[in-house]
């Protein structure tokens, strides 16, 4: 038990993590305050946060860009529905704590080809990860088998696994948005006044 609270503490620490790293990304990136994005952006997270589903709180999302933060509908309706299908930034982060969890469960020790392993399965897991409650379980399985780890495993993190995929939905539906905001802002079509706007 004790172990399995250091997991559910370092999953959703990378999380916070990677929620603040979507903020710098816009200052950075799209030159703007990231505040009016991570208040606007909370009623979506609601959504996602209960559902534990990117897909049906695509919709929703998409609404929220548009109305609330001047993102364009071209924009939203292209780059949203791809992001959802592809940008699952919490499933990588979740799949990466969760093989290392289970190499030191296992006293297992990783070479650095097991890394860079892990970096690739991870991310084409998160890519083919379907948009459904605990689908990245289904991955796991692939990328606990590419570093040599038993897929035994997999049904310790069972009980603990849809509280944190409430989190990890939330981070990637977060990070769909982020991306289509910065994108939308670099191609000059996001109305500002909007986005600044207290509504």
């Amino acid at each position: 038990i004790q172990a399995l609270l250091k997991l559910i503490v370092a999953v959703l620490a990378a999380c916070l993590f990677q929620y603040f790293v979507f903020g710098i990304m816009i200052l950075v990136f799209a030159r703007m305050s990231p505040l009016p994005f991570y208040k606007k952006i909370l009623f979506t997270q609601s959504i996602a946060f209960a559902t534990s589903s990117s897909k049906a709180t695509l919709s929703t999302a998409m609404n929220q860009l548009q109305e609330r933060m001047g993102v364009s509908k071209t924009n939203s309706n292209f780059l949203m529905p791809l992001g959802v299908c592809i940008n699952m930034d919490g499933t990588a982060i979740y799949l990466g704590i969760c093989a290392l969890f289970f190499a030191q469960a296992y006293g297992i020790d990783l070479t650095s080809q097991n890394y860079m392993m892990l970096i690739l399965t991870c991310t084409l897991g998160s890519i083919g990860a379907a948009g459904i409650p605990s689908g990245s379980i289904i991955f796991m399985s692939m990328v606990l088998t590419s570093v040599g780890l038993p897929i035994e495993g997999i049904g310790i993190i069972l009980g603990i696994d849809r509280v944190l995929d409430m989190v990890r939905t939330t981070i990637n539906i977060t990070g769909d948005s982020a991306i289509t905001l910065i994108v939308d802002k670099s191609e000059g079509a996001l109305d500002e006044k909007v986005y600044y706007s207290k509504s």
